[in-house]
C-alpha cells in the first residue's frame, strides 16, 4: 500500500544516503495475492549515480518482483524495510510520485496499446513526469502550454534528438504502441522513453530477454548511450552475455530472495563458466532446491 502524504524525508538516524544514492534496506516483500509466501527476504543494496550494478539470478530468484516492488506494483506488498532515494523512503509513494522524483522502469514484457501513436504516449509520460512531486489532478495538462504541457515543436524537436541518438527512423513515432512490435523494437521503445523521461535512475528488468545477438546489441547500444555520471542503473539479467555490451561496476547474484554474493564482472563470468551451484553451496544454499513463486511472478520471471 502506498501513503501519498508520506512525503516527509526519513531522518538523519534513518539514512546516511546522499541525493546521488540509491539506498535499498533489508526489503521484505510478498505478492498480494498470497501473503504467506515471502518472495524478498531482506535485500542490502546501495547504487550510486554513475554506476552500474547488474543483478543474476536463476528463474524464480525474485529478480522481477525486486524491481516492480521499488517502483510500486500493486501486485506485490513491502512487509518491511525502506527504499531511500533523494532522502526520501519511496516505498511511501505512489508508483507516479516514484517516477517524478527520477525513477525508471523499463519492463521485461512491454504491453501493446493499440491506438496509441508512440509520439502521443511520449508527450503525455513526459508531461507526467515534469509535474512537481505534490502537483494535484489537473495542473498539468498536457493540451495546455500555460499549465505545463511541453509545446509541440519543442517536444518534437526533443523526439528527433533523441530518436537520433538511439538510431530510430522518424516512422517510429507514428505507429502504435508495441503494436505489431519485434522483441527488438520493443525493447528499443523501453530505452526511447528512457532517453525522453531522462531518468536519475533506471531500473532494466532483463532488457535481454527475448532478444537475438543482433538486437541485443543494438538496445545495449541505446542504454550505453544514456550512461553519464548522473544516472545510476540497476540491470537486471539471466545470462552474462549482456554484459558483454553493458560493462557493470558491480554483480550481484539473487537466490532464495537474499543476495548471496557480489564482485566485479569476473563474477559474471564464472556463474557463465561453473552455474549457479557452486556459488549457492558458498552461500551454504542448496543448488536443487527449486525456487518457486507464485503464477503472476513465474510468468514475469520468465
Amino acid at each position: 500500500m502506498t501513503n501519498d502524504t508520506a512525503t516527509m524525508p526519513v531522518t538523519a538516524s534513518e539514512t546516511a544516503a546522499d541525493d546521488r544514492e540509491l539506498v535499498i534496506r533489508d526489503l521484505h516483500v510478498v505478492p498480494a495475492a498470497n501473503p504467506d509466501i515471502e518472495i524478498l527476504r531482506g535485500i542490502d543494496l546501495e547504487v550510486r549515480k554513475g554506476e552500474v550494478h547488474a543483478i543474476m539470478g536463476r528463474n524464480g530468484s525474485g529478480k522481477t518482483t525486486l524491481a516492480y516492488a521499488l517502483m510500486g506494483h500493486p501486485a506485490y506488498v513491502v512487509t518491511s524495510g525502506e527504499v531511500v532515494w533523494k532522502g526520501i523512503n519511496v516505498l511511501d509513494l505512489s508508483p507516479d510520485k516514484r517516477a517524478r522524483l527520477g525513477l525508471f522502469l523499463a519492463f521485461q514484457y512491454p504491453t501493446s496499446v493499440p491506438g496509441l501513436s508512440v509520439a502521443s504516449f511520449l508527450r503525455t509520460a513526459l508531461n507526467a513526469r515534469r509535474r512537481g512531486l505534490d502537483a494535484g489532478d489537473g495542473e498539468v495538462d498536457p493540451s495546455d502550454v500555460t499549465k505545463g504541457g511541453i509545446k509541440m515543436g519543442e517536444f518534437r524537436t526533443l523526439m528527433r534528438q533523441k530518436m537520433n541518438l538511439l538510431h530510430l527512423d522518424d516512422s517510429f513515432a507514428g505507429r502504435y504502441v508495441n503494436e505489431g512490435f519485434s522483441g527488438g523494437e520493443k525493447k528499443r521503445l523501453e530505452m526511447l522513453q528512457m532517453a525522453m523521461l531522462e531518468p536519475e535512475f533506471a531500473i532494466l528488468d532483463e532488457t535481454d530477454s527475448g532478444l537475438d545477438i543482433d538486437a541485443l546489441r543494438i538496445v545495449a547500444e541505446g542504454v550505453n548511450a544514456q550512461l553519464s555520471p548522473d544516472l545510476g542503473v540497476l540491470l537486471i539479467t539471466h545470462y552474462q552475455r549482456l554484459l558483454n555490451y553493458i560493462t557493470p561496476d558491480r554483480v550481484h547474484v539473487l537466490a532464495q530472495g537474499r543476495i548471496i554474493a557480489s564482485g566485479g564482472k569476473d563474477l559474471a563470468l564464472r556463474l557463465e563458466d561453473e552455474g549457479y551451484a557452486p556459488i549457492l553451496r558458498e552461500a551454504g544454499l542448496d543448488p536443487d532446491v527449486v525456487e518457486e513463486e507464485p503464477e503472476l511472478v513465474e510468468e514475469q520471471e520468465g
